[in-house]
């Protein structure tokens, strides 16, 4: 659902509003969506390498277990 002009302008308005009054906020709020895709980044890395210990530590028991 797109915005209309007039509500593109105000939210515009707003955002330079909260410029003026609060930068350290408004730069905040302008890297909300960057930091959740690094949050779901190092989320995803962490389970890989989780992944990956745990499949080496069952391959090096298996290799070690006499037959």
């Amino acid at each position: 659902m797109a915005l209309s002009m007039e509500e593109e302008r105000i939210l515009t308005e707003i955002a330079s509003q909260l410029g003026q009054e609060d930068p350290r906020l408004a730069d905040r709020l302008s890297n909300f969506g960057r930091l959740r895709r690094r949050r779901r980044i190092r989320a995803a890395v962490a389970i890989v390498v989780a992944v990956l210990v745990i499949a080496s530590l069952l391959a090096a028991a298996l290799v070690t277990v006499p037959v």
